[in-house]
């Protein structure tokens, strides 16, 4: 990059909110299902979410629970129990 830009000339684009991912993938999945219903939507969005969102705060923590946990808000062992019920434990 040009080294005479100021710093809020290289300002990133704003970020799309988690949401707005969130709502578009809900909408491909209800569109997938091509005018079928489905049951326990709520527990299945809140599983399909749950697992990477945990798999990914764990490796973006290198594997502590600890701080993962404080990153997610929950206690420790809520995140232990969740990861037990998911398989993600090594």
């Amino acid at each position: 990059m040009n080294a005479d830009r100021s710093d809020s000339s290289m300002r990133e684009a704003p970020r799309t909110p988690l949401r707005d991912h969130v709502a578009a993938s809900i909408q491909r999945y209800l569109g997938d299902l091509n005018g079928n219903d489905t049951d326990n939507l709520y527990e299945v969005a809140l599983r399909e979410l749950e697992i990477p969102l945990f798999a990914e705060v764990l490796n973006f923590c290198d594997g502590n629970q600890s701080r993962a946990a404080a990153m997610l808000g929950i206690h420790r062992a809520t995140l232990r129990k969740k990861l037990r019920e998911y398989g993600l434990t090594t």
